[in-house]
């Protein structure tokens, strides 16, 4: 006797997951329900089939339920970012400077690189009466992802009033892209990333496919913790090259990006 148990997803996605197999995965809060059927195989050899069968059949509604769950979870990002931060007449904001860089603003009118001074500047910035009307993102810097105003306001809500996106820059390394789910509890909605490609000398084959290699692998890591990715591969503009050379940079990238495999 061949048996097989599946777990069907809630109604909504009209999908099937295997019960033992882990490479599906079901999205927080769905509801299942075990379906449980048996054939008979009238030889060992028809038993061997039939549990093949059913393990192929398992495979299969496994992958299309991961595979619903991500482009239902996408879709629902892509269209609250369209809605939001793409909204018609307005723009992203970067004050994402590093605290050496804010430094060197402060610097400019005799001011000392500290904290308090730095949440002055950005508190100057973001509390601008109807700034709302003309930024729809702000791109914080992780310090000033955290800060609040000389009134215990917090920067993030200070945006909100204003309908504006909180977004995070998490290019420091590879580690910032594991606190993630920090990043959105604090109340970031998008993250941004810049991969920098230089063209002297370069940029080699293997030089543009990691750059977009780690590009993609940021981005599946902001969408599996509900932040919209903003990639930003930054061709930078040092050499004596023409702007054609840069133009086939630039192309040359994304074409490797769009070739690369599903990120898993």
């Amino acid at each position: 006797m061949a048996s097989a148990s599946f777990v069907k997803l809630n109604a909504a996605s009209s999908s099937w997951m295997g019960q033992k197999s882990s490479l599906g995965k079901r999205s927080p809060g769905s509801s299942t329900r075990r379906v449980s059927f048996s054939t008979r195989a009238s030889s060992y050899t028809d038993e061997l089939v039939q549990t093949a069968f059913d393990y192929l059949f398992e495979l299969a509604y496994n992958y299309i339920a991961w595979d619903i769950s991500i482009r239902k979870r996408s879709g629902i990002i892509h269209n609250l970012f369209l809605k939001s931060i793409a909204s018609p007449g307005r723009g992203i904001l970067a004050i994402d400077e590093s605290n050496a860089t804010c430094g060197k603003r402060l610097a400019s009118i005799s001011l000392d690189n500290t904290e308090t001074n730095r949440q002055a500047y950005r508190q100057l910035l973001l509390t601008t009466p109807g700034l709302g009307e003309y930024i729809s993102g702000a791109i914080f810097f992780e310090e000033t992802l955290y800060q609040s105003t000389t009134d215990g306001k917090k920067f993030v809500d200070c945006l909100r009033d204003e309908n504006i996106v909180p977004g995070i820059k998490v290019d420091k390394g590879l580690v910032p892209t594991t606190r993630s789910a920090e990043y959105y509890k604090q109340g970031a909605r998008f993250a941004k990333w810049r991969t920098v490609v230089s063209i002297p000398c370069g940029p080699s084959d293997l030089a543009i496919k990691e750059a977009a290699w780690g590009l993609a692998r940021y981005a599946a890591i902001s969408q599996d913790n509900g932040l919209v990715p903003i990639v930003e591969p930054e061709i930078l503009l040092d050499g004596d090259h023409p702007i054609e050379r840069t133009l086939e940079v630039a192309e040359k990238g994304q074409n490797t990006r769009r070739r690369l495999p599903q990120i898993p």
